[in-house]
């Protein structure tokens, strides 16, 4: 291993090459920048990563040609580039991505990481994204890290150790920041009918957004919850101290938060910080269904774009427009409908574009994604109640999310479920 420079460190990336790059609030942001610096000298290098934060100087109009992202997340900051075709989605489950890249189907000629300086024993942690680094670190030919002082020191599986790097730059970037900011009264009330279907000692898997922090505010009553979860935001840090979560019930991992990247604040980065109370993890444990089922109360809290009438969820597409990921829904979804008396949950506003729009429609609007099946789907949340779905038929599923729609297109979803014999 050797320090050097930022420019130096990515000297030997050329064009054609693959490269893997940390994500969430972990983005490399020095060694993406001296990268781009070389625009001029590179073509068709392609950059793989999930949702990462910050500027992404590599999508740049002016970029094309020079690098394209091959997107396995779609963060806000990735969303232009990808429908206006700059740049790729690969549609995959979150605990896949690990497959991807051991079994080649993302051969890796480097990797991006920003890690904590090495301890005593030469090992690095990964800070606030485990998800598939480790996979990355395993099969990328030259592993290049910013050792940044300000980076949290996480412990679990979060870890490699200086044999493994090639090249290292000295910097100190405290993770991005992340707040969804206050819920709003919609928010808060699906919060609210959330909190209700969470029982005590059940285990939890939050996602990131305005709902999860509404739900999260909830739950000061309930005791003894656990969390295992792909992510977590400030929200976890409220209920820890609160005596919330104590993760002393868990069937497994008993005792820790289980997670495999987080993005917050730095309160909650200082949380984390050698926190032995979290455990980090890589995807393809977290969202493992075979492991998330073993939570006998697994209650997993997702969002959608949209409902249809038979009980489809999208959540990664408007339309033909990406939008976001498959991600974890499915992952979660799946193993918390297994568990013993696990809860599975959508939870999203009735509406959209200020209301104009309903978001538990009739049908998926043309190109959208199915993310999670009407087979798979258990039970839908809005700011109007709560619509089980479980073992219902069409016509009751229909009469169900019709109740929890907006007022003001209830009489609109009616006539179209009459019209197709769904009522």
């Amino acid at each position: 291993m050797r320090i050097v420079s930022a420019h130096e460190a990515v000297s030997g990336i050329k064009s054609g090459q693959q490269v893997f790059m940390h994500a969430a609030a972990a983005t490399p942001e020095v060694l993406l920048g001296a990268l781009v610096d070389r625009a001029a000298e590179l073509e068709d290098v392609k950059i793989v990563h999930m949702h990462a934060e910050g500027p992404h100087p590599h999508l740049a109009p002016d970029m094309v040609g020079h690098f394209l992202h091959k997107a396995l997340f779609i963060g806000p900051n990735a969303r232009k580039a990808v429908n206006e075709g700059r740049a790729e989605f690969i549609p995959v489950f979150l605990s896949d991505i690990p497959v991807l890249i051991e079994q080649n189907y993302l051969p890796l000629d480097a990797v991006l990481c920003n890690v904590t300086p090495p301890d005593e024993h030469g090992f690095c942690s990964l800070g606030t994204s485990v998800d598939a680094m480790l996979s990355a670190v395993r099969h990328a030919k030259s592993v290049i890290v910013q050792f940044n002082k300000s980076m949290p020191r996480t412990l679990g599986d979060s870890f490699i150790h200086i044999d493994r790097i090639d090249f290292a730059v000295e910097v100190d970037q405290p993770p991005y920041d992340y707040s969804s900011g206050e819920p709003d009264a919609v928010e808060s009330k699906i919060g609210e009918f959330v909190a209700d279907l969470v029982a005590d000692e059940a285990t939890l898997q939050m996602g990131i957004g305005a709902i999860p922090s509404a739900v999260g505010r909830k739950l000061y009553d309930k005791k003894d919850l656990g969390v295992h979860t792909e992510m977590f935001t400030d929200i976890l840090v409220d209920l820890v101290e609160r005596g919330v979560v104590t993760c002393a019930r868990k069937e497994i991992n008993c005792g820790k938060i289980v997670t495999a990247f987080m993005m917050g604040t730095q309160r909650l980065y200082k949380f984390v910080d050698n926190n032995p109370m979290v455990e980090m993890r890589p995807v393809d444990y977290t969202n493992d269904t075979s492991v998330i089922r073993r939570f006998k109360r697994m209650t997993a809290i997702n969002s959608a774009i949209e409902v249809d009438l038979t009980g489809q969820v999208c959540a990664d597409s408007i339309g033909h427009r990406m939008y976001s990921g498959v991600g974890g829904q499915m992952d979660f979804m799946r193993g918390a409908a297994l568990a013993q008396e696990g809860r599975a949950i959508i939870a999203l506003p009735s509406t959209a574009a200020g209301g104009t729009v309903s978001r538990i429609t009739a049908s998926l609007k043309e190109g959208a994604g199915v993310t999670t099946t009407r087979s798979h789907v258990r039970t839908v949340v809005t700011e109007y109640g709560v619509a089980e779905l479980f073992g219902q038929s069409l016509r009751e599923r229909a009469k169900r999310l019709i109740a929890i729609a907006h007022p003001d297109f209830r009489d609109e979803l009616t006539s179209y479920a009459k019209q197709y014999h769904e009522l």
